[in-house]
């Protein structure tokens, strides 16, 4: 499909964004975890967790959709370094305001923040190339975040979860997160001719992508905002909470290449039932044992299953797409996948508040109804819409 000429590229298109990304992405991972473990230690009754983590992801919704805008006015390149400093803003004040006020408003504005990196560095990546190589490019993002990611969960037995200083960490890798983009001006897509979805054109978008985004927010904003107090009411220590933890986004790191090409092989759609079967399949394994090292493998095998999701379920939204409506498909995916995000850890508190491996039996719930939809989704034979 021809493509807009107005979006090229110059120089590396992927170090400057990619070496931000990891940066920021071992920083999110240490903090996703530090909020609902830390709360206990500044007097805060852990019941709010996933209060807290919805707030986050409530910012990250409303934050989807106001990005646009800031990219076509100053660019992907200082974009990017507004964003993460802001984020690191929201977090050296937390341990300064040990207040659950406070850290609803500060978690908020860092959703916000959040939803502009992941929009600019996916449109970063994704404009101005072919399908198959926008697979590749998103699983060298998707393999970099959770690379970081799995880095910034065993900071949590390194460095602790305990007052001021574990917060002062993650600013400090904010802030090293920021010179890759601040010093390096190559690569960015050049030119701002980046066009607005219609309500008419949104609704064409391809369902099965949507819902995926969705769920795979749903299932993501549980892991990060209540899997580790589920692993603490469970009785394991800090240091194995982390292990468990970096099973998780590992088991996401690893799945990145195998599903960039199976993408192109066969049916997004369909990959999407396979990789929420798999994740089934995990959920399945908690319940014949509850073994420490079963539950590595079934967690590792949880990541897989969710952190396959997003990548699979944008990239075939952007399929057959002008290059020119990249930024606006990664606000709307995002928008689909924050509203999960916002929902899922209320859920998941339900299930907890109900059964000791309530958690479990979410996810379980979840994957299953979604990977029976997927399957009867890829029976369908609909030709793919494209945005003119």
């Amino acid at each position: 499909m021809k493509q807009n000429t107005t979006l090229v590229r110059k120089g590396d298109s992927t170090l400057v964004p990619v070496a931000g990304l990891t940066v920021f992405a071992i920083a999110s991972g240490y903090l996703m975890s530090l909020v609902p473990l830390s709360m206990s230690s500044f007097g805060m009754d852990t019941l709010y967790a996933s209060w807290l983590a919805s707030i986050y992801f409530i910012g990250l919704l409303i934050g989807s959709v106001m990005i646009e805008p800031i990219i076509a006015r100053i660019g992907h390149r200082l974009s990017f370094v507004v964003f993460l400093l802001l984020l690191a803003v929201t977090v050296g004040v937390l341990p300064l305001m040990p207040y659950l006020s406070a850290w609803m408003v500060f978690r908020f504005i860092g959703g916000m923040a959040v939803a502009g990196i992941f929009v600019v560095v996916e449109s970063w990546l994704l404009i101005g190339d072919n399908p198959k190589e926008r697979a590749k490019r998103l699983g060298f993002y998707m393999t970099s975040l959770y690379g970081g990611t799995t880095l910034g969960q065993l900071a949590i037995g390194a460095i602790g979860t305990q007052g001021a200083i574990p917060f002062m960490a993650v600013l400090v890798l904010l802030l090293i997160a920021v010179l890759p983009p601040l010093f390096f001006k190559q690569g960015q897509p050049q030119g701002h001719d980046h066009k607005s979805l219609s309500l008419k054109q949104m609704s064409r978008l391809n369902k099965a992508a949507l819902v995926g985004c969705m769920v795979s927010g749903v299932v993501m904003g549980s892991i990060y905002g209540m899997m580790p107090l589920a692993l603490n009411q469970g009785q394991f220590t800090t240091d194995q909470i982390g292990v468990l933890m970096a099973a998780i986004i590992l088991g996401g790191m690893v799945v990145q290449p195998i599903i960039s090409k199976l993408s192109v092989m066969i049916s997004k759609t369909l990959l999407l039932a396979m990789m929420c079967l798999v994740g089934v399949f995990a959920m399945g394994l908690t319940y014949l044992s509850s073994d420490y090292m079963v539950l590595i493998i079934a967690l590792a095998l949880l990541g897989m299953s969710s952190f396959a999701l997003y990548p699979i379920a944008i990239t075939l939204a952007c399929d057959h797409v002008n290059a020119s409506y990249i930024v606006a498909i990664t606000q709307v995916m995002l928008l689909s996948y924050s509203i999960g995000s916002a929902i899922g850890p209320l859920g998941a508190g339900m299930f907890m508040a109900q059964a000791n491996n309530g958690i479990m039996n979410f996810f379980f719930v979840v994957l299953l109804v979604t990977a029976i939809y997927m399957l009867f989704a890829s029976l369908r034979r609909k030709s793919h819409i494209v945005l003119n």
